[in-house]
């Protein structure tokens, strides 16, 4: 199916429809004073709820890389079908959607997936490429403050108050985990136009393999895992989230263990 560069993909709303599906199913799986609830409907929807909500902020993540990069003068971003959402052009679909699924359904890391290929060249300065590189991360985190303020503000049962938190929680650790000024990273990306030629070069020599190292050492070494989600944890407290929420909805996503 071609996508116009203009329009909105129909996959990713096929992510919005899952998504919403998934919230429906914690809703009606929910107990309550009239029903005992089902259990089994209540963890698929948190399930899809979480995957289906994490696989359109990649595509929002993604976006707004290419937003920004458009406002400052990289037009290559629409021709490429940046605009449009398509998960599918953000880079390889295994690496964009398939494996920071399994990632996060696995071990519960929102590992970051797509990447959308920037003509640094046609950018205006130095400033505009390090928005750029600032418009992921950050719309994870408005996400994450976004949701947190729709559990506190909005009444809803509780098993879609589970969803939501854990939800928003990976949207924190997301925004933690890309801000990190390593190479390959968009915290990297963040500061990278202010460095010497010499450190860009330096950092492009270990940017294939550097998050990489950092994902092997958050998963094997407890202290650096505990700290991570420590750091993820004060910032999630900081945008109003509910940390016994967001954990019971990662008990629901990681049903199997």
């Amino acid at each position: 199916m071609r996508v116009e560069p203009h329009r909105v993909s129909p996959w990713f709303l096929l992510l919005v429809v899952i998504t919403a599906a998934g919230a429906l199913l914690t809703v009606i799986g929910t107990p309550t004073a009239a029903t005992e609830g089902t259990p089994v409907l209540l963890t698929t929807g948190v399930v899809l709820l979480v995957l289906g909500g994490w696989a359109v902020s990649l595509c929002l993540h993604e976006f707004g890389h290419a937003i920004v990069a458009y406002r400052a003068g990289d037009r290559s971003v629409r021709a490429k079908g940046y605009l449009t959402l398509d998960i599918r052009r953000y880079a390889d679909l295994g690496l964009s959607l398939v494996l920071p699924i399994l990632i996060l359904l696995i071990g519960g890391i929102p590992l970051p997936g797509g990447a959308v290929w920037i003509d640094h060249a046609a950018i205006r300065s130095r400033g505009a490429r390090s928005l750029v590189s600032l418009a992921g991360p950050a719309t994870n985190l408005v996400l994450g403050a976004v949701l947190t303020a729709a559990v506190a503000l909005v009444e809803m049962p509780i098993g879609l108050a589970v969803g939501l938190s854990c939800l928003a929680f990976i949207q924190v650790i997301a925004f933690v985990l890309n801000i990190l000024p390593i190479p390959g990273l968009d915290g990297f990306g963040v500061i990278e136009p202010f460095l010497s030629p010499n450190a860009r070069r330096m950092a492009a020599r270990v940017r294939p393999w550097a998050p990489l190292v950092l994902f092997l050492l958050i998963i094997g070494v407890p202290g650096v895992s505990s700290a991570f989600f420590q750091v993820g944890g004060a910032v999630f407290a900081a945008v109003g989230g509910e940390a016994t929420l967001a954990f019971a909805g990662y008990g629901e996503l990681l049903f199997w263990r």
